[in-house]
């Protein structure tokens, strides 16, 4: 509230304005769901084949809030990517700035207010149908972060922690879009597991396209042990040692997946449907991508109409009986977790004064 002083000093509040009225409380911005659902439907459209075509097996609520969490995670990889601000990795102001941007708006739609961004508002929308949390986001909004700075992993530990940012809490997300209860662990478990197969899967195929961007998730240790120096692993000398890396990355994919499977046993069967054909595709271009051997990255790799067709009906058939048992992954969820709370700041450390001894003692009389 504003404070004027008059000529005796003495402080007076003024009375709030009646003109300016805090903003109200508007889900999704503001703008009409229809809209956003729209507007999300071409930018999935344009993003991924293999996840709009899986998309549209989902019932209309499940498919259209998944459209509405997609083009959040668009548009914020977009503005990572230096599209928004030609960001460049190293500087350092610039990247810490983008990251805020992202982290301001993502919440502004959480709270409910207008952000003039269509996905930052679908987000908003998404968000409150299905009761996702800042939390959520903000382990997603890390992954951006971590893309901004052009960071690369230096062991399979730290792969396994990008991969929670930028897919395993999106599969958290979408799991409880599906209305897995929030305490159901083992679903949640399974589908962490298969979100990280998917993008295990795709850092496989983009091995080329990564380095174009000047980017590289293949860990360090990894091109260490291949005897290829950092920022040379596209070079021709060193395509064969390339070759086993990434067929290191498909298989490491493969497990993840085997297990990802479990969590479809707790949905519906169109959601069944829908998860298992994508886990279909997503392998499918994997394993292309393994058996192509030095020739993987003369061309994008990907999976023609007719084999999204039939991934699809593969799908529909394993989606009418349980899944088979898998072994446990390498990484739990449990495990990368801790180490992602561990590479988080500090907490603060708590101001707050220390009671009096004497009021504690008479607190303790009564």
């Amino acid at each position: 509230m504003a404070v004027r002083r008059f000529r005796n000093g003495r402080p007076r509040l003024l009375a709030p304005s009646r003109i300016l009225k805090p903003t109200v409380r508007q889900t999704g911005g503001g703008r009409d769901r229809e809209e956003l659902v729209e507007a999300a439907r071409e930018a999935i459209g344009l993003g991924s084949r293999t996840l709009t075509f899986a998309s549209r097996l989902f019932d209309k609520t499940t498919r259209e809030q998944a459209w509405l969490l997609y083009a959040w995670c668009r548009r914020g990889d977009e503005i990572a990517d230096g599209q928004e601000f030609d960001t460049k990795h190293d500087d350092e102001e610039a990247a810490e700035n983008v990251e805020n941007a992202i982290r301001v708006l993502t919440r502004r739609a959480l709270e409910g207010q207008p952000t003039a961004d269509p996905a930052f508002d679908a987000f908003g929308q998404v968000a409150m149908e299905a009761g996702l949390t800042l939390q959520q986001a903000d382990d997603v909004i890390e992954g951006f972060a971590l893309d901004t700075a052009g960071w690369q992993p230096h062991s399979e530990a730290d792969l396994m922690r990008y991969c929670y940012h930028v897919a395993g809490a999106v599969g958290v997300m979408l799991a409880r879009i599906m209305d897995v209860p929030e305490d159901a662990e083992e679903t949640l478990d399974r589908a962490f597991d298969l979100a990280l197969a998917f993008k295990l899967a795709d850092i496989a195929r983009s091995v080329c396209d990564d380095d174009a961007a000047d980017r590289c998730h293949l860990p360090l240790e990894w091109l260490a042990e291949a005897d290829i120096p950092p920022g040379e692993h596209m070079k021709p000398v060193y395509r064969q040692q390339l070759v086993k890396l990434v067929a290191r990355l498909v298989d490491l994919a493969e497990a993840y997946e085997l297990s990802g499977r479990q969590a479809t046993a707790e949905l519906s069967f169109r959601q069944r449907w829908a998860i298992l054909s994508a886990a279909n595709i997503y392998m499918a271009i994997a394993r292309k991508v393994r058996e192509a051997g030095a020739a993987a990255w003369d061309h994008r790799i990907s999976a023609s109409f007719f084999e999204r067709l039939g991934a699809t009906f593969r799908g529909f058939m394993e989606a009418l009986d349980a899944p088979l048992p898998a072994d446990p992954p390498p990484y739990s969820r449990g495990q990368v977790l801790l180490a992602v709370r561990m590479a988080g700041p500090v907490a603060p450390i708590p101001m707050t004064p220390l009671r009096d001894e004497a009021a504690r003692a008479a607190e303790e009389e009564l």
